[in-house]
């Protein structure tokens, strides 16, 4: 199935003329760079926030581990999103960034391919934040996981995209 030449005919191309879920067939897609950034916050205590600062945390060092999950589940995401493409990434960066109220996370996700790669870079940063969670609920069970969004994606035929707001 072609993708829809404008906006008011696009329909959801993981369905059938029956609507029945279906792997959508990019065989005949060519092959473009692939790129997608996307962005999540965890929202921390001050408390919590000094003993990450401080590296006292009981289970050892919660940002490299966060780092490497997220990395592992951008790799895993067809596995983890029925209908997902497997993909060949060539790059996965996860970078944790301090603000105010706690950690952004941001994962940056390329390949050559025939499909977009913003599942695997939202996956990514998804992942990296329970991980955080899971290393740091011994302290403080508040934390809180929100705002994960794509903030950019290019390559493909739909064009580059930018997210217009900030959060």
């Amino acid at each position: 199935m072609a993708p829809a030449k404008n906006r008011t005919e696009m329909k959801l191309t993981h369905m059938d003329e029956q609507a029945r879920a279906r792997m959508v067939d990019v065989t005949a897609k060519p092959s473009t760079d692939r790129v997608a950034i996307a962005k999540g916050l965890v929202v921390l205590s001050r408390k919590l926030m000094t003993l990450l600062r401080r590296k006292q945390l009981p289970k050892g060092d919660p940002f490299e581990t966060a780092r490497i999950a997220g990395v592992m589940a951008a790799k895993k995401t067809a596995e983890l999103i029925p209908l997902c493409h497997s993909l060949a990434l060539s790059h996965i960066n996860v970078d944790l960034t301090w603000k105010r109220n706690g950690l952004e996370i941001t994962a940056t996700v390329r390949c050559p391919g025939a499909t977009g790669v913003e599942m695997e870079a939202l996956t990514a940063v998804a992942v990296a934040a329970l991980t955080l969670y899971d290393m740091c609920k011994a302290v403080d069970k508040g934390i809180v996981i929100s705002d994960i969004r794509l903030m950019e994606k290019q390559g493909g035929s739909r064009g580059h995209y930018v997210r217009q707001e900030s959060l």
